[in-house]
This record gives structure tokens, C-alpha cells and sequence, in this order.
């Protein structure tokens, strides 16, 4: 039993990392301390200065545990880790964990080649990045490609050198062919990969300089055809560059750049990287909940987040913000790159500029944002007014449920309840079940099943927050829906309001039903089929909720049966392990069809003792 005031008093005064779980052992925030004793019995002080934020956490923690570190800073990376790995409900997140592309250079090798990477190792070969998405990274390489040819083929050099005919890409002009014996020297085709990689590392001004010397000695060697290479690589090289936006010509410093701006409860977060002075790419974040947290606080633990798994970290980070923790992070960061890296809030001159420069896109996506929303909302008001008007609704159905039984060959039976609020999917809100009632392919007898148990939950939920056992934030099943959908036709429709009629419920009702092709077609209600046509808003809705209810039944399946969660009927009986449930399963493809076949046709399928005891399993003897 957890003793919240005896486990306060003995907490230590070293640094380390405590970890907030709820009652249902989800844990719920992860934090970092100096000094563990001061920093947890703050929350559990009397403050007025918590924010609604840290109130509703406290309230929910029902015990917690810490891990004693040696240090601060190993405070700071276990905290990372922890956030990352469990993604607590209190802590801020990034909803974007990907890994940013990176062009990789084989440098390495006699004979390199140029690829994408989404991983940094330290293998020998050139890393360029971070880049902010595959596309840019294509982009990227295609420029590379055209301006120095490289070979893409998968041929192996020197192995593959004179063997065969060049392909396509020699033909058409977009490879240098090493593949040609005697075209060119492993030097020649180091020295064009050299070029590239100082292309890449925005190094033009140099690399346009040893161009325009070679250009000018081919000229003079009357190597014309060469020359002529090298001006159309010098003129693609200046395009490229036009292109680019110069932050610093003189200094040529690798900086990112953090700014955000916060509209209502969210704040959204721009990253520039400037490369060799140069902007390479950008990155964009939405953070929610960020109400009651100072800006520097988000930053502080945005930037915890964002290099935490991200070897490329520059030398100078510039934020808007003066960040939490500055000299601890810093340092953190230092460790990880091998060289001092610089956070810096600048309040004047250039840098300031350039934060400027970076907030005008943070304000430009919370705009978007916005504006898409309201735009979303529109749309979405206007759906369900149509459905309401379609359907005979006395209101607008704000909250719909949409329910699928899913199974294989009638066993394993489970069911999914999507939720749509405001005509927009509500994953937190989505329910799961288990088929108690029967074994067999009985989708009408599960379908009863599922919705007697969701009002009935919803029932007690009400009872208990009547009775102050939980509050309402804290049910599951409720509030009721406005509307059902069901992933069926009329007799999955009757089954359902032979129990919503049990229980005293007037909850609209209605099928969503298929067409031979097992296409979404219209719905079904008390009074028949209801029409609607393929180029309707409802239509496409009703559609979306339809197969978003099949796609999450399934999902929920196959979850339970990658964790051997889920059961046949062919397990209870003796005798008949996986190797004869599958042969059962390969001749008669369901249990149904099993429990309805006769001991001849059993004997024909497994041997007769086995056949005996299914047989005997579903009829008795």
C-alpha cells in the first residue's frame, strides 16, 4: 500500500528522476530534479501558484517512484528517454518523433556512392542534413544528379568495369559511365564525388573556382568536350545558388533556429537549419496544452525533445525565448556533439533578425492553422446538418458511435466502437471488446452484446459519479451518442433495437449497408432503406465512418492475436493442438462449419481419435 506521507519523507536529497502514475499504473509525467526531497514535495504542497495544469495532475497521481542518478545532467537524458518511451499525459510532446532524412556519401569507399539516410553512423562516409523530408531529400539529389551524373545503377565498382554494355541513363546523358573501361581513373571518379560533397556542403564559391580552373585548362589541353562538361556544371552550380537564401556569407556558421507563437491552448513551434550560412530546410510542431507553461518552459522542453534523438546538433542554437535549464542543456548538448554548442536568446542586432524572420512562420502556421479549422468546421456543420435533415433527426448528431464485430472463420470474435465528435474521428474516445456471448459467427447475437454492455457501463458510470466515485472526466462510456451507426444491414439493425428497446433507449439507430462489392451504399432504418448517391457529402462521410469502424475492428484483432490474446473453440478440446486446428481450419474454414460436420466427414479430415473428440466436443456422447 503506497503511503504518500511516508514516502515524502523519504525521499532523498540527490538528483534524479520521478516518475507520476495514475491508478490504473499509466504513467502520467516524467520530470528531472536537482535535488529529488525538494522538487516532489512541491506538488504535493498547498500552492497557489500551481497552474490548473500541475492541480489536475496531482489529483490524478495515486503513487509515485524516482530513479537516483549521479548526476543532474544523467537526470536530463533518463527524463528524455523516459518521455520518449512512454509518452506521459502532463508532459509535453512532440507528436512528430520522426527521424529527418540526411543525404549519405560514401566517401569512405574507393568508389563511393550517394544514397538517402534516416540514420547517423559514424561509418566513415559524408552526412548531410538534417533535411526536412524526403522530398527535399530527392530534390536534393536529383540537382546532385544532374549537375555531376553520378552512376545509380546497382553495378559494383572496380569489380563490374568493362563487363557489359552501359545502360539507359549513359545514353541520355545523366551518367559519367565508370562502368566503360578506360573512361574513367578511380581518381577522376573520387575527385566528381569530392566535388559533390562539397556542393553539398555549400562550399560553391570554392568549388566554382577549381571548376572554372579546370574548364579553362581543358580549354587549353583542346579537351573541348570536357570544357563543355564543366561550363554546364558551373552554370547549374550558380542556378542552384540564386536559389538559396544567404543568412551570413562571412561567418558560413551551422545555426538552428527556435521560435513559436501560441494561439489559444497551442503553441506552434518553427525550427530553421542554417547550413554553411546557407537555410537547408525547416520544421514545423503543433505542441498542445501549452496554456499554463511559460514559453521558456515549452522551449526548454521542446529542445530536450528534439536533439535528444538527433546526432546533427550545430554549434549555435538561437531561440526566442530565454530557455529553462540553459547552462544544464547546453552542456547536455556539448557532450553529445563532441564540441561546445552555444544556446543563445539574442535581444538585438542580426540574430535577433533572424529569430524575427523564424516567428513570422511560427504566426504563419498558428494562422493556417486556424483558418483550416474554422474552414474544417464549416464543412463538418454543415455534414451533419444534411445528415440530421437526411435522417429525420430532431438534433444535430454532435456525438455518433459506429460499431463492427470482427473474427476469423466465426471464432476470436471482438468488436470496435469508433467515435466521431463533431464529425471528426475522437481516437481517445474509441472502446474495445471481447465477444463473451458466443463462439460462432453469431454478428447479430455480438452485436447485442457489445451495445447491452456499452449502456450498461455508461449506467454505472453514471451511478458512480453520482455517487462521487469517479468524476465525469474520468468515464469511459460517457456522454450517450446522439447517433448510431452500425456496420451492417437490417438484420444487425433489428438485433440492435430489439436491445435498445430492452433497456429503454431512443437513440437513433441506423445500418450502414454494402453493396456486392462490399462498397459502402446507403443506410438502413426502421422504415426501410434510405437512398443516398456516391457524390453526397453524407454519402462520403457515412462512407468514412464505415470504413474507419472496419479498419479499427480489424486493427484490434490482429493485436490480440500477435499477443495470443485471442481463443477458438477448438482450443477446449483435448487432443487437438495447432497443427489439427489448422488442418480443421484449412477443410472446413469455420468453427461452424466444423460443429456442423458429420464424424465421417471429421475421420476424413484428422485421424479418428481426433475426429471422435471434436465430434463428441460439440454434440455430447
Amino acid at each position: 500500500m503506497f503511503n504518500l506521507e511516508e514516502e515524502l519523507k523519504n525521499l532523498p536529497d540527490q538528483p534524479g528522476v520521478y516518475i507520476m502514475h495514475d491508478k490504473n499504473d499509466n504513467i502520467i509525467y516524467v520530470g528531472k530534479a536537482k535535488i529529488l526531497k525538494n522538487r516532489v514535495r512541491q506538488y504535493f504542497q498547498k500552492n497557489k501558484n500551481h497552474t490548473p495544469k500541475v492541480l489536475a495532475m496531482v489529483a490524478n497521481i495515486a503513487y509515485f517512484e524516482y530513479i537516483v542518478t549521479d548526476s543532474e545532467m544523467e537526470a536530463l537524458v533518463l527524463e528524455c528517454n523516459l518521455i520518449k518511451k512512454h509518452r506521459p499525459k502532463y508532459n509535453i510532446l512532440l507528436k512528430d518523433d520522426k527521424q529527418y532524412p540526411y543525404i549519405k556519401v560514401s566517401i569512405n569507399k574507393d568508389y563511393p556512392r550517394i544514397f538517402m539516410s534516416r540514420t547517423l553512423k559514424n561509418d566513415g562516409a559524408k552526412y548531410f542534413g538534417p533535411y526536412t523530408g524526403m522530398q527535399t531529400v530527392r530534390s536534393t539529389i536529383d540537382i546532385v544528379q544532374r549537375i555531376f551524373k553520378p552512376p545509380t545503377c546497382s553495378r559494383k565498382f572496380p569489380e563490374d568495369i568493362g563487363k557489359g554494355r552501359p545502360c539507359l541513363n549513359y545514353h541520355i546523358n545523366n551518367c559519367f559511365a565508370p562502368c566503360i573501361a578506360g573512361k574513367v581513373s578511380r581518381d577522376e571518379y573520387r575527385r566528381i564525388f569530392f566535388d559533390i560533397c562539397s556542393f553539398l556542403e555549400g562550399n560553391h564559391t570554392k568549388l566554382l573556382a577549381e571548376m572554372q580552373e579546370e574548364m579553362l585548362t581543358a580549354s587549353k589541353k583542346l579537351e573541348f568536350e570536357k570544357a563543355a562538361i564543366l561550363r554546364d556544371k558551373i552554370s547549374a552550380v550558380k542556378r542552384f545558388e540564386e536559389k538559396q537564401k544567404i543568412i551570413n556569407a562571412d561567418k558560413q556558421a551551422d545555426v538552428d533556429i527556435i521560435a513559436a507563437a501560441v494561439l489559444n491552448t497551442k503553441t506552434f513551434v518553427e525550427v530553421f537549419f542554417v547550413r554553411k550560412g546557407k537555410i537547408t530546410g525547416r520544421a514545423s510542431y503543433k505542441i498542445e496544452d501549452t496554456q499554463y507553461i511559460s514559453q521558456g518552459e515549452v522551449l526548454s522542453d521542446f529542445i530536450k525533445q528534439f536533439y535528444s534523438g538527433n546526432t546533427n546538433i550545430p554549434g549555435e542554437i538561437l531561440t526566442e525565448y530565454d530557455v529553462d535549464d540553459i547552462d544544464l542543456i547546453s552542456g547536455w548538448l556539448s557532450e553529445k556533439r563532441g564540441k561546445k554548442v552555444h544556446i543563445i536568446c539574442p535581444k538585438r542586432g542580426e540574430k535577433k533578425q533572424l529569430i524575427s524572420m523564424v516567428h513570422k512562420n511560427a504566426e504563419a502556421a498558428a494562422e493556417n492553422y486556424r483558418i483550416n479549422n474554422l474552414k474544417a468546421a464549416e464543412t463538418k456543420n454543415k455534414i451533419l446538418s444534411e445528415i440530421a435533415k437526411k435522417l429525420n433527426l430532431e438534433t444535430i448528431p454532435r456525438r455518433i458511435e459506429s460499431y463492427d464485430i470482427s473474427n476469423i472463420s466465426g471464432s476470436d470474435n471482438v468488436a470496435s466502437m469508433v467515435v466521431f465528435i463533431n464529425g471528426k474521428s475522437s481516437k481517445k474516445d474509441y472502446r474495445y471488446f471481447k465477444i463473451k456471448s458466443t463462439d460462432g459467427s453469431d454478428d447479430y447475437l455480438s452485436m447485442q452484446e457489445v451495445i447491452y454492455r456499452r449502456f450498461r457501463r455508461a449506467r454505472d458510470e453514471e451511478q458512480d459519479i453520482k455517487n462521487g466515485v469517479i468524476s465525469e472526466d474520468e468515464s469511459k462510456f460517457l456522454p450517450l451518442p446522439d447517433l448510431i451507426l452500425l456496420d451492417g444491414g437490417k438484420g444487425h439493425l433489428s438485433s440492435v433495437l430489439e436491445i435498445m428497446d430492452a433497456i429503454d433507449e431512443e437513440i437513433p439507430v441506423f445500418g450502414m449497408v454494402k453493396d456486392d462489392k462490399h462498397r459502402t451504399r446507403g443506410l438502413v432504418s426502421r422504415s426501410g432503406e434510405i437512398e443516398l448517391s456516391p457524390l453526397d457529402s453524407v454519402f462520403k462521410f457515412i462512407t468514412q465512418v464505415q470504413d474507419e469502424v472496419h479498419r479499427s475492428a480489424i486493427t484490434y484483432h490482429r493485436k490480440l492475436r500477435s499477443k495470443g490474446m485471442t481463443k477458438s473453440a477448438l482450443d477446449n478440446i483435448n487432443g487437438v493442438g495447432e497443427v489439427r486446428k489448422k488442418r480443421l481450419m484449412e477443410v472446413f474454414k469455420s468453427v461452424d462449419n466444423i460443429k456442423n460436420a458429420g464424424l465421417e466427414e471429421l475421420e476424413k479430415a484428422v485421424d479418428k481419435k481426433t475426429a471422435h473428440a471434436v465430434f463428441e466436443y460439440f454434440h455430447g456422447k
